[in-house]
């Protein structure tokens, strides 16, 4: 079964071309298709088995991360969205379409609070934030896209607005408790994570949340720019790498749609 995955189009996106690759290379049919097409009913969502938002800076951020994207998805395209969601079609946000996926009402997702329980703000470290880090998946996740990520991954964050901020304790439990956490910023076996591994400042070292149903994942880190062994900073002295770590994300997410 071929799946044809859609790399969402947006003023301002600016890794469309990356993740296309990535899902290329991941053995999808990757389309990069502007949001007012799908709007427009020119292109059907449910013609695709994945989603991808990738990063950059939709519309500018002038009114903050994604929240224009997000209310031009909610209002533009809600029910196919929804709809899209509900099937357990997989739909990966990355950075700036983390941030879309979190103002849109998709994560973390669950139902009965009138205030969303999760944000993305400001670094803690009060500047744009560009280096590689190291990420582990959360055994307990649901998120179909970690399981199985035994060792940790070396992928690139390049953020400025990615610290992960809740709205008090109990939230970190309900989000603990219901397996949404999908992946954490790490450091090395017993050495306490804090800056520069956790680049941002989140909340429990989050880098990556899911849904319940584990078919949506925002993460701030950019997996598509990790696809190829040459990107790694110590690609000729590791040559031992295959693949760049960032693919398995985008191979799961193809071998989950192929699943459906």
């Amino acid at each position: 079964m071929t799946v044809r995955a859609l790399i969402l189009r947006a003023p301002g996106i600016n890794r469309d071309r990356d993740a296309a690759l990535a899902c290329t290379l991941a053995g999808a049919v990757a389309e990069r298709v502007h949001v007012n097409h799908i709007a427009r009913k020119r292109v059907k969502l449910a013609d695709y088995g994945m989603l991808i938002i990738p990063g950059g800076f939709s519309y500018g951020d002038h009114l903050g991360a994604g929240k224009l994207l997000a209310v031009d998805l909610a209002h533009r395209l809600g029910e196919q969205l929804q709809r899209f969601v509900a099937d357990g079609r997989p739909v990966i946000g990355i950075c700036n379409g983390f941030q879309v996926l979190v103002k849109a009402g998709l994560l973390p997702g669950w139902e009965g609070h009138s205030e969303p329980a999760l944000t993305l703000t400001h670094n803690t470290s009060a500047h744009f934030e560009c280096r590689w880090v190291r990420l582990e998946a959360d055994p307990g996740s649901t998120c179909h896209f970690t399981q199985g990520l035994a060792a940790p991954l070396e992928i690139p964050v390049a953020h400025g607005e990615g610290r992960i901020a809740l709205r008090g304790e109990t939230d970190l439990a309900e989000l603990l408790a219901r397996g949404l956490v999908a992946l954490r910023y790490y450091a090395e076996p017993g050495v306490p994570v804090g800056y520069p591994a956790n680049p941002n400042g989140s909340t429990d070292n989050i880098a990556g949340v899911c849904n319940e149903q584990g078919n949506v994942l925002g993460l701030m880190p950019h997996p598509e720019n990790a696809i190829l062994p040459q990107q790694h900073p110590r690609w000729t002295r590791e040559p031992w790498r295959d693949d760049g770590d960032g693919l398995i994300i985008f191979r799961n997410a193809v071998r989950y749609a192929v699943s459906l």
